[in-house]
């Protein structure tokens, strides 16, 4: 199956210019999300990840269902004020300001072994930021960064620190 064709290509949003990259066809249609989905698996089957972290919003679709076919447990990383629980914040800078990630104090334990999904490596700002909340307060293994896409042009992967990256497809 071309789990790719199920990528919807939208020129001029959400501002003029911008090329986006809608995966929503993909979720919506069974056959193609589980492809996807065995092919992740496929690829970390063996490696005794214990947690699949997701970044808000559209990586947590991913990261569930990839922690699911993995048996592993799933954590969120979530803009500020979302979380019910003590925190640990990460600043980052947005083309037009900044924002914050956080995450539960609790919710990763010393030594768990780590995959980070998102949907889409664009700057490397947000999963940057990301990156440096797990490392600046748990003691983990992160394993590899996940992304559905990348998006080459904007170098996003040159702005990260030396983790392995895995990008399903690239534009």
């Amino acid at each position: 199956m071309n789990i790719e064709s199920y990528i919807r290509t939208t020129p001029d949003f959400p501002k003029p210019g911008v090329i986006f990259r809608d995966f929503t066809p993909l979720l919506a249609h069974g056959p193609a999300f589980r492809a996807l989905i065995d092919q992740l698996k496929g690829r970390y089957e063996g490696k005794e990840i214990d947690v699949v972290v997701g970044i808000e919003a559209r990586g947590f679709v991913l990261a569930s269902a990839l922690a699911y076919a993995l048996g592993a447990g799933t954590v969120l990383i979530r803009k500020a004020g979302k979380l019910p629980h003590q925190t640990h914040a990460q600043e980052y800078e947005l083309e037009y300001g900044s924002s914050v990630l956080e995450i539960s104090c609790d919710a990763l334990q010393a030594g768990q072994r780590v995959l980070v999904v998102d949907d889409v490596l664009a700057t490397g700002g947000t999963v940057g930021a990301a990156v440096k909340l797990l490392e600046m307060h748990f003691s983990i293994a992160l394993e590899e960064l996940v992304f559905l896409i990348e998006l080459d042009d904007l170098k996003g992967r040159e702005t990260l620190p030396d983790i392995p990256i895995y990008s399903v497809f690239h534009y």
